[in-house]
């Protein structure tokens, strides 16, 4: 990240620029300092130098080695929302977000990989995660200082993230909120379970349709993060999300995924403070299931 001093920004320090114009955090800055990452018209420089108009500040924030080596993935995608800064893709389900030792080749990061060229010193950088079933919008970002930025807004009322989800029944209200704590199931690394030891979790819902074949059509937004939220406070609640074969029964018409959708997402612009809001339909496959027999 960079910024050409104007003439108003006469004898400011670096270190105002770094947190007015950059929007740097204390601790991005004070990393960059440890590891060299301050640099003043392309020298190293201490956060009390002066600048004068014209002068270039830069900020490079330390870059993680990743862990595993990207291959590309051919995979067409759906990016609705593509600048130097970030990225927002349609992510179709099912897809792995993250390649690892048990997920390598057919993920997201390797299909971004592949779709960017497969650039040279490529680093995968999604701002929020989407389960492997789970379709819908997310972010990525293209530097560190982006992610840095939005994931500090994730759980914040700055970071709006509604979804969209087709359940097995429905809640006896049309709209309220679901606040039961989760935590890992026992013997399970991936299973989650209300765990009154657990971590809080809020989600937020509102009925949207219920449907004569006893399906109905929630809209949800997360209050917190945790790990499958939305479908563990479903199950919970006698109504849980249509296919999901942890916490409800697979249906052979959602080969591999289940029936929710990450809708919209809104935050203001970490460089630009604009406000950036987009919005994707739910997919057919998911609207079939409101009218279908069951």
């Amino acid at each position: 990240m960079e910024y050409k001093a104007k003439e108003a920004d006469a004898g400011r320090t670096v270190r105002d620029i770094l947190r007015g114009e950059l929007r740097a955090s204390t601790h991005e800055i004070q990393h960059a300092k440890w590891h060299g990452g301050l640099l003043l018209n392309g020298g190293a420089c201490t956060v009390r130098a002066v600048v004068r108009p014209g002068d270039v500040v830069t900020l490079l924030p330390e870059e993680k080695t990743p862990v595993f080596v990207p291959e590309p993935y051919p995979l067409p995608l759906n990016i609705p929302w593509a600048e130097e800064h970030l990225l927002i893709v349609d992510k179709p389900a099912p897809l792995a977000v993250q390649s690892g030792a048990r997920q390598p080749g057919k993920t997201l990061e390797n299909a971004l990989y592949a779709h960017l060229g497969q650039p040279e010193g490529f680093i995968y950088r999604p701002v929020n995660r989407l389960d492997k079933g789970t379709s819908g919008l997310m972010a990525v970002a293209l530097d560190a200082h982006t992610q840095q930025r939005l994931q500090r807004l994730l759980h914040t009322d700055s970071f709006r993230r509604l979804y969209l989800a087709v359940t097995e029944g429905a809640p006896e209200q049309d709209s309220g909120e679901i606040r039961l704590p989760i935590g890992k199931a026992p013997g399970s690394t991936v299973r989650r379970v209300i765990d009154p030891a657990g971590k809080p979790a809020v989600t937020r819902y509102e009925v949207l349709r219920r449907c004569g074949n006893g399906r109905a059509l929630l809209q949800l937004r997360l209050e917190t993060g945790r790990t499958h939220q939305i479908r563990v406070h479903l199950s919970a609640l006698g109504c849980p999300v249509c296919g999901d074969f942890l916490y409800g029964s697979e249906l052979p018409e959602l080969p591999g995924r289940f029936a929710l959708h990450s809708a919209e997402i809104a935050f203001p612009h970490p460089v630009t403070g604009d406000s950036v809001r987009l919005s994707s339909p739910l997919p057919p496959e998911l609207e079939a299931l409101l009218s279908a027999a069951r």
